[in-house]
């Protein structure tokens, strides 16, 4: 059967098998094969494949020997992937139970079943999980050559987005400073600081920032990473009032104002009531990567306005990049804004 690959010399074969491993995309169903001198990868998403590996179609055995969840139910069940656990959605309780068992008895990697058991909701964003298999609702998740460990009943955490993740983080250079202002574990952060930039994490949920500083110290990026536990429009106003108890929250409107390079804002629902923050941190010459969710007729013009509208005339804005990240509800788009600030 004709499959995506990436093909790479055999000299190659390993870094760039272990790089797709890291990032979640190799496809388990089919052979890895060695012809020519090459080593040809079966890969799940060519769309997220980074741009500098060779992309081919090949013609690749299955394995014979793994039995999947599909063989077992005699049909295909949706699931997202997060590390060793699967994620369902599903609101029939026999269904959701049938799909867990056929996940745990197949030759899948999985070893933790949960199935949403509400939205996402509150200020940090969690959800209810119904935990159908495994201990508990703590999994490490790879992806891009990072280790990310957290716990889905805790902190917000999306695997869909590490496409867009990885092409933010690709435009980090060594000595940025960046500011990333709802870090969550770091899915941001982390990637950027191994990439050379010092960095600063915000966020109001204390579990999320107890995860990002351990992700930090489990990718050797501890000595680049401030972790803070605040709404981060107390932070820009010097304000002495703590949202979360927890270490490391301080005054810092002295040491961040006009800091940063680089401002990540990836609360779509409500970025713009932080845009009069992202610019009180933003200094000279900034890149602000503005996440927002709008109705397709017009995706990108309601975040370029409040952007002017917040940054004007302090700063002259450009807008360089304008990006569906994913269709979010019918007849809405997740979009991001790449927009520099110069003075």
């Amino acid at each position: 059967m004709e499959v995506p690959c990436v093909r790479a010399p055999r000299e190659e074969g390993e870094a760039t098998r272990q790089r797709l491993a890291d990032a979640d995309l190799i496809d388990d169903e089919y052979e890895l094969t060695v012809d020519d001198g090459s080593l040809y990868i079966p890969v799940t998403d060519p769309d997220a494949v980074p741009a500098e590996f060779e992309l081919v179609s090949r013609t690749l055995e299955e394995r014979e020997t793994q039995t999947t969840p599909t063989d077992l139910l005699g049909f295909e069940p949706t699931y997202e992937r997060l590390g060793e656990a699967a994620l369902l959605d599903e609101d029939d309780p026999e269904r959701a139970r049938a799909i867990a068992d056929a996940i745990c008895e197949s030759d899948l990697p999985l070893e933790t079943v949960l199935n949403k058991a509400s939205k996402v909701k509150g200020e940090t964003r969690v959800r209810d999980w119904e935990l159908l298999a495994g201990a508990n609702t703590e999994v490490v998740h790879r992806e891009y050559g990072c280790e990310f460990l957290l716990d889905l009943a805790e902190v917000y955490f999306s695997p869909r987005l590490a496409t867009e993740r990885n092409r933010v983080a690709e435009q980090v250079t060594e000595g940025e400073h960046a500011f990333d202002m709802f870090a969550g574990v770091g899915p941001f952060v982390i990637p950027f600081a191994k990439r050379g930039a010092d960095c600063v994490g915000v966020d109001v949920n204390p579990d999320a920032i107890d995860y990002l500083r351990e992700n930090a110290r489990r990718n050797g990026v501890e000595d680049r990473v401030t972790a803070i536990c605040d709404d981060v429009r107390n932070l820009v106003a010097g304000s002495s009032r703590e949202r979360c108890e927890c270490d490391g929250v301080r005054e810092v409107a002295p040491e961040y104002e006009d800091w940063a390079d680089r401002v990540v804002m990836n609360l779509p629902h409500s970025a713009d009531e932080f845009l009069e923050a992202a610019v009180t941190v933003a200094g000279d010459d900034c890149v602000l990567h503005y996440y927002d969710i709008q109705h397709e007729d017009d995706p990108f013009g309601p975040g370029e306005r409040a952007i002017r509208e917040a940054a004007e005339p302090e700063y002259g804005v450009s807008v360089e990049t304008e990006r569906i990240v994913r269709s979010y509800a019918p007849h809405e788009l997740n979009v991001c804004l790449d927009v520099r600030l110069e003075r």
